[in-house]
């Protein structure tokens, strides 16, 4: 059963639009938990099916690690299907697709 805090993040994974991103540390934060970023992480990666997890990335705009839902390559896809656009070097224009809750 999820606790209170993961119930929080799985909302919030679950708010967020197309076309738009939030950031673990963003996610914490928002939780009142500014400093448990690695609890989301650790809770978006074992989370229940169906919820936007491509849609969460680190704070400077990186993608996932390669053994987190099917590797970067199938997230930076999943995002672009939704019109998120990457910097040279791969990361999400974090400027322009930055969710504000």
């Amino acid at each position: 059963m999820p606790t209170p805090v993961t119930q929080q993040i799985f909302a919030l994974v679950a708010s967020i639009p197309a076309g738009k991103v939030l950031s673990y540390g963003q996610i914490a934060l928002l939780c009142g938990r500014p400093r448990a970023s690695r609890i989301v992480g650790a809770a978006v990666a074992n989370g229940p099916p169906g919820l936007p997890y491509h849609r969460v990335v680190y704070q400077d705009g990186s993608l996932c690690r390669p053994d987190v839902f099917g590797g970067p390559q199938l997230q930076r896809r999943r995002l672009e299907s939704e019109g998120v656009t990457f910097t040279a070097d791969g990361r999400v224009r974090m400027e322009l697709h930055r969710f504000r809750p």
